[in-house]
C-alpha cells in the first residue's frame, strides 16, 4: 500500500513537472531552404566540389592509363623498366588519393568551405531560435528535420516561420 502511494505521488509530480515545461519545434530544412544566402552558399560548395572531383578523377584516370600501359608492356620489359613503371603507377595512384584526401577528407577543403560559408548562416538561425525560446520561455526547441523519433507534433508548436521572421525573411 505504502509503495503504491509513493509511486502515485512520484508519477503525479513527474506529470506536473513535464506539463509545466514548454516545448517548440523548428524545421531546419524548411528554414534554411527559405534563406537565399544559404542556397547560394550551397551552390558555391557544389560547384567547388564538382571542380575538385574532376581534378581527382583526372588523376585517377591517368593512373589507370599508366597501369593499362604497364599491363600491356610488362612481358617485354626488363626488370629495371618494370620496377620504374610500377613506381610510376603507384606514385600516380598515391597522388590521386592524396588529392582526394586534401579536398574531401575530414579536414579538407570541402569541410573548410562549408564552415566558411554555411556556419555563419546556421549560427544566425541558432541565435534567432535562442531569442524566441528565451522570450517565450521554452524549455527545449527540437529540430523536426533531424528528430526521427517524433511521430506526430502539433503544428501549433512549430516556430519555423517565426524564426524566419526574427531573421528578417
Amino acid at each position: 500500500m505504502r509503495k503504491s502511494l509513493i509511486l502515485t505521488v512520484i508519477s503525479l509530480l513527474t506529470a506536473v513537472a513535464v506539463q509545466a515545461q514548454k516545448f517548440a519545434l523548428v524545421d531546419m530544412e524548411y528554414i534554411l531552404g527559405n534563406i537565399p544566402a544559404y542556397e547560394q552558399a550551397n551552390q558555391q560548395i557544389e560547384s567547388a566540389s564538382k571542380q575538385w572531383q574532376a581534378e581527382v578523377d583526372k588523376l585517377a584516370q591517368e593512373a589507370k592509363k599508366l597501369y593499362a600501359d604497364y599491363q600491356a608492356k610488362v612481358e617485354s620489359m626488363g626488370k629495371a623498366d618494370r620496377a620504374k613503371s610500377e613506381e610510376a603507377v603507384i606514385a600516380k595512384e598515391k597522388a590521386a588519393s592524396d588529392l582526394r584526401r586534401k579536398y574531401f577528407g575530414p579536414e579538407g577543403e570541402l569541410y573548410k568551405k562549408r564552415e566558411q560559408l554555411l556556419q555563419p548562416i546556421e549560427d544566425e538561425v541558432y541565435e534567432a531560435v535562442k531569442v524566441i525560446a528565451t522570450r517565450r520561455g521554452y524549455a527545449a526547441v527540437i529540430d523536426r528535420a533531424s528528430a526521427s523519433s517524433i511521430l506526430f507534433a502539433s503544428p501549433d508548436i512549430d516556430i519555423s516561420d517565426e524564426v524566419l521572421q526574427q531573421m528578417g525573411y
